[in-house]
């Protein structure tokens, strides 16, 4: 962690104790659960914003035109 940046988090104490039990059950640091949560949420982020662009190109479709189209196949 040579290059690591320094930052000041603040937690909800019930979350911070939990936090600190995962760490001492998993011989794992605080910072490193952190940063493995951050990760995991930035990473669900990218995918998201990969979904997106893969079908920017579709046709946006009406609410209405598909609440209608589903009452009229008895699907609602």
């Amino acid at each position: 962690m040579a290059n690591s940046k320094r930052a000041t988090v603040y937690f909800d104490p019930g979350l911070h104790e939990a936090l600190r039990l995962k760490a001492a059950q998993t011989a794992r640091s605080v910072s490193d659960l952190v940063n493995a949560a951050v990760r995991h949420d930035l990473d669900e982020d990218a995918g998201d914003l990969a979904a997106f662009r893969a079908r920017r190109d579709e046709p946006d479709l009406d609410f209405e035109a598909v609440v209608e189209d589903l009452k009229q196949r008895d699907a609602l």
